[in-house]
């Protein structure tokens, strides 16, 4: 036995499908502005003014930083256009989820050899490096590099 297809239920339906589609909305937009800080600079037309000669005098560096992940330890070469190893000053290093600040960690790096490394343990998936360093001469190096963990 069918019942009838009224007026009221055809209200109910479409007031439940908007009332779910609304909510998930809701939801999406609230966990969107929560875990996400949306900040990169304080002044981003501040941060414009000098950016052509930081990236020229870094450039002029020559500087590659390759950055590896093995067994909860971060290692990161820093070498010149000749592939040598280079010594840094001032290093500092934002480990964290591109999507939310909550994981984000400073660890303190020790060098060995040319390779600046360490441990911190990272949960599966991509991590981004916020990596700040200077030359002998004061010449600022940054890059942010995504880090990739397997597993």
């Amino acid at each position: 036995m069918m019942t009838e297809l009224t007026g009221r239920h055809v209200f109910a339906i479409t007031t439940g499908a908007f009332a779910i589609i609304i909510g998930v909305n809701m939801l999406l937009a609230w966990k969107a502005v929560s875990t996400f800080p949306g900040l990169e600079v304080e002044n981003s037309y501040v941060a414009g003014q000098d950016f052509n000669e930081r990236k020229a005098a870094q450039d002029a560096l020559g500087w590659v930083m390759t950055p590896t992940y093995n067994g909860g330890r971060i290692e990161l070469a820093f070498t010149d256009h000749q592939g040598n190893p280079v010594m840094v000053q001032n290093l500092k290093v934002l480990v964290g989820r591109t999507t939310e600040a909550s994981d984000d960690v400073w660890p303190d790096f020790a060098q060995s050899d040319g390779i600046y490394a360490a441990d911190v343990p990272l949960a599966h998936g991509k991590w981004m490096l916020h990596v700040t360093a200077a030359a002998a001469d004061g010449t600022v190096f940054e890059q942010r590099s995504d880090l990739f963990v397997q597993g």
